[in-house]
């Protein structure tokens, strides 16, 4: 019985059906409204399995990045391809999907407890605490529950770990790719830096594009690809390589970092 049901982490999951309800219904617009959302590939989604899948993208801001995907993994699985039209499509959400977020950041609210429930595989940082750089062993439970997580269904990860473009891939996200064998799709993101301030909560400014494109999975030999080699992919899958520094001006980084210090709406 759904009114009792809990999944993995102990969330009852008729609390979490309602809390993406109203999540879905109260951030419509920012993706369909006061800003658009241009999508492609998502047909790819409605064709994956019921789990372990691990989804890896770029990061802009703390959570509007992954209320967007929320959206459109619904939307696609709802029969809407490239679209998120209609939001009938939050009426009956898939309950199974996580996102991996620093520990610290989901207990940094209200707001963000709240989005924790709806998903978050909350983990130790080992590089960073708040602003201070810091070395901390790896937590085998915070792994561990990115396993439990893929058992159960899938999983939306940032391997770089920060919202600051063109850092590197952390080595995690690669071992627990060799250990799991999850199917690996790549996202691309763009705009939600411009749109949102860092947490992505406040709309720091109107009209403006943000876009999302869907990658078919990443070839991976789980017994022969290295973890360098799996962080190569992911570098390039989601366009995080040094090498698209080429495409994208240093000028421009420049002036949305400036954008972000700028006064909220």
């Amino acid at each position: 019985m759904l009114l009792f049901k809990k999944n993995p982490f102990g969330h009852y999951l008729i609390l979490k059906k309602w809390l993406i309800r109203y999540m879905g219904i109260m951030t419509h617009r920012r993706y369909r409204g006061f800003n658009s959302l241009k999508i492609e590939g998502s047909e790819i989604i409605k064709n994956l399995p019921s789990k372990n899948v691990l989804f890896v993208s770029n990061h802009q801001t703390y959570f509007a990045d992954v209320v967007a995907m929320l959206h459109v993994f619904n939307a696609s699985l709802h029969g809407r391809v490239d679209s998120i039209k209609n939001i009938g499509y939050i009426w009956h959400p898939k309950l199974n999907i996580y996102y991996v977020a620093a520990k610290e950041t989901m207990k940094s609210g209200l707001l963000p407890r709240l989005l924790s429930y709806a998903g978050s595989i909350s983990i130790e940082r080992t590089w960073r605490e708040k602003d201070k750089a810091i070395k901390r062993k790896v937590r085998f439970s915070d792994v561990s529950n990115i396993g439990k997580a893929l058992d159960d269904g899938w999983v939306i990860s940032f391997p770089q770990g920060t919202t600051k473009p063109f850092n590197p891939i952390r080595k995690g996200t690669a071992h627990i790719i060799k250990k799991y064998k999850p199917i690996v799709i790549p996202i691309v993101i763009d705009g939600f830096r411009r749109s949102f301030d860092k947490k992505g909560i406040m709309i720091k400014k109107r009209d403006i594009l943000q876009t999302m494109q869907i990658k078919p999975k990443l070839e991976i030999d789980y017994e022969k690809d290295t973890i360098e080699n799996i962080i190569k992919k992911i570098e390039y899958a989601i366009e995080q390589h040094q090498s698209f520094l080429k495409v994208i001006p240093l000028e421009e980084l420049k002036a949305e970092e400036k954008l972000n210090k700028s006064r909220h709406w």
